[in-house]
């Protein structure tokens, strides 16, 4: 029996395959809109369940009907904010050119970094191009571990209206809501499963070599000609699998809720406990491993929202 066609395995899209620099994955592209909003907010992964829903989509097979759907629960507790960081455009880039730090800050912070040498007030500078806000998670209210996770968050507008909002940020605490809208797509950006050191035949998926040949079986054939004496970077060999930073677009936000006798099973969710506040429900599934920190941002791919999606069953 002839083998299947198969000219090389493993996606070239990503390269290198190597760890992610940190746990939670750092954005580095934002919309641009003229409303005045926060683009982000982020959330621990609590795991997955099944929910049945009545289909709304336009021009779908199933519109009308009722249709099991995955979901992924994350739960978001409330961000605060530490800084309103300004920035310049430079020839190189956004170059940070000031600062101005929140007055009220948690005495976990002390875990993460240090803040007798950050408290320096600054004046706004005039000549700043951009803002970003700079704030911190509780994982402490939902029980998973005490030290915060800090990242920037852009907020749209114009330069002038991020100032104003900015501020008006310093002294609140920023919630799910008040970001997110249910029937809304996100983009999630989030840290894959570590899987460690792999061989060719799990990474990219080749097949095992023949009975007969010479030495290794579980490795790649031949890496390239003798000349030129160069092995590409497409050739697959062993390396890190795993541990990537990875965005997935387009991820439909069904429910943004607090009543948390909907989702909570009996003893639990596997390697997490109970969910205790506010929660997001996403519908399919989300990279990266329980308790892991998960950011959503506003879909830079302009899908529209969908009404309000009826929930009217989750499963335990």
């Amino acid at each position: 029996m002839g083998r299947e066609h198969k000219p090389r395995g493993g996606s070239l899209q990503f390269w290198p395959r190597k760890r992610a620099r940190r746990i939670y994955a750092k954005v580095r592209s934002w919309i641009s809109t003229d409303s005045v909003r926060v683009l982000g907010f982020a959330g621990y992964k609590v795991g997955m369940t099944h929910a049945i829903i009545t289909d709304n989509i336009p021009n779908s097979l199933t519109k009308g009907l009722k249709v099991s759907y995955p979901v992924t629960v994350i739960e978001c507790p409330p961000l605060k904010p530490l800084s309103l960081r300004f920035y310049k455009q430079t020839p190189y880039g956004l170059k940070l050119i000031s600062e101005i730090f929140s007055q009220k800050l948690d005495k976990e912070l002390t875990r993460k970094i240090k803040l007798h040498k950050k408290f320096i007030e600054k004046k706004i500078p005039e000549d700043a191009t951009d803002i970003r806000l700079v704030v911190y998670t509780q994982p402490k209210t939902i029980h998973i571990k005490k030290k915060p996770d800090i990242f920037e968050i852009a907020i749209g507008g114009n330069i002038k209206d991020k100032i104003e909002y900015g501020k008006q940020l310093l002294a609140n605490e920023i919630k799910i809501k008040d970001v997110l809208k249910e029937g809304q797509f996100v983009d999630v950006h989030s840290v894959t499963k570590g899987k460690g050191f792999q061989g060719p035949i799990q990474r990219f998926g080749l097949a095992l070599k023949a009975r007969k040949s010479e030495k290794k079986k579980r490795s790649g054939g031949n890496l390239g000609p003798w000349h030129p004496s160069k092995v590409s970077f497409t050739v697959p060999q062993h390396g890190q699998m795993g541990y990537h930073t990875r965005t997935e677009y387009n991820k439909l936000i069904l429910s943004i809720n607090n009543n948390i006798e909907l989702v909570n099973k009996n003893g639990g969710f596997p390697h997490y406990g109970l969910v205790r506040g506010d929660y997001v429900l996403i519908k399919g599934s989300v990279p990266g491993s329980v308790n892991r920190l998960i950011r959503f941002t506003e879909p830079i791919r302009n899908k529209k929202s969908l009404q309000p999606l009826e929930i009217n069953y989750i499963a335990k």
